[in-house]
């Protein structure tokens, strides 16, 4: 899972993402013009990968993981001077979501580029330069499809042509609109389509409001609704204390947490957040061996998980042993989980459930 970190400048998207990856990226308080991008893989804290490895005590422990990339070099009226240039805007589709960091903190010592902290106003400009981006990628593909249908061709090409031109009006319209690709209903072949495309309103969004130390989290209860859709989410992060809680040791951070009353780290926070905004789950394989989590879509079957595992499993799928993660936990064991019948042998089209352990049976 890869997500894009974005902002306009001084908004604290450095700050963001070293509080979610333990970083130590440095931060400015003003914007080099520069194209940079910092890049960080963490682990999905879990406490069922924990819980498993103390069962089974394997000489290896997986955990699932999360790519953040911290993108530098969005400005206000990019989309309007002719959509993102190739470097930034390859660097910004490459991610399967993006989170937009929103400044809603106040320091005198950092400017803000519009001149005061405004988040609903940061807000709807991030949305517009997304839309006009997308806006001028499909209009200079509208162009080239009229110019090729303008010298003939065979009846395949032109009715292949024809076809995305249609797609393509479809979508121009809804952006016209003011309506991000990502709201609209596509077939499955038709978001397969538009992957080469790099369309940034069809990637789903996670607005985080960068508030004050002492403001309270809640405050993202007021910007709910102001981008709609059910792929988009708004939430908040006290950026600053949050990038010093990432630096501490475990027992410091425990004491930190405390202190402050914060249930939890924000990293679990946002990436449960961002599990449920691209609809993925975790599935988990035991055994001596190793202890590991896998992330698939929800929704996804046994023999698609097996493909997750590797491609053999899923060509020469025959069955999955299956157990529910509380299950196995209430059983103690699989040998007890069998005898009281909550393993079980599931066939390919079972919907593997968010913490089921897998085994998958295959022959070659």
């Amino acid at each position: 899972m890869k997500i894009g970190i974005i902002g306009l400048p001084n908004s604290g998207k450095t700050t963001v993402f070293n509080a979610l990856t333990r970083g130590k990226a440095p931060t400015e308080a003003y914007s080099s013009g520069r194209m940079e991008v910092h890049t960080a893989v963490v682990h999905v804290p879990d406490e069922r990968v924990d819980r498993l490895a103390a069962m089974y005590n394997p000489r290896k422990v997986t955990y699932a993981t999360v790519q953040y990339k911290d993108i530098a070099g969005l400005a206000k009226g990019m989309g309007e001077a002719g959509g993102l240039a190739g470097e930034l805007l390859n660097e910004i589709s490459q991610n399967d979501a993006l989170l937009h960091v929103v400044r809603a903190f106040s320091d005198p010592n950092v400017l803000h580029p519009e001149g005061e902290v405004d988040p609903a106003r940061d807000i709807e400009i991030m949305e517009t330069e997304l839309l006009l981006n997308d806006m001028t990628i499909i209009t200079n593909r509208l162009e080239r499809i009229a110019s090729r249908l303008g010298k003939g061709g065979d009846a395949k090409e032109r009715q292949a042509l024809a076809d995305e031109k249609a797609l393509l009006a479809r979508l121009l319209a809804a952006l016209e609109e003011e309506i991000p690709i990502r709201e609209l209903s596509l077939t499955p072949e038709e978001e397969k389509f538009l992957r080469g495309f790099a369309l940034l309103s069809q990637k789903p969004l996670l607005i985080l409001l960068n508030i004050d130390d002492d403001a309270d989290e809640s405050i993202a209860d007021q910007y709910q609704g102001m981008v709609k859709g059910e792929h988009v989410a708004v939430a908040a992060l006290r950026g600053k204390l949050e990038e010093e809680l990432a630096q501490m040791d475990p027992e410091e951070a425990a004491e930190f947490l405390a202190e402050f009353d914060i249930p939890e780290p924000g990293l679990s926070r946002i990436i449960r957040l961002s599990y449920r905004l691209l609809q993925v789950h975790s599935f988990f394989t035991v055994g001596e061996d190793e202890v590991r989590a896998w992330t698939i879509p929800v929704g996804a079957t046994a023999v698609e998980a097996a493909g997750a595992i590797h491609s053999d499993l899923a060509r020469g799928f025959i069955r999955a042993e299956v157990v529910a993660y509380d299950d196995l936990m209430a059983a103690g064991s699989m040998a007890e989980a069998r005898k009281h019948g909550t393993l079980r042998l599931e066939g390919k089209e079972y919907v593997v459930k968010d913490g089921d352990i897998v085994h998958i049976r295959f022959a070659l």
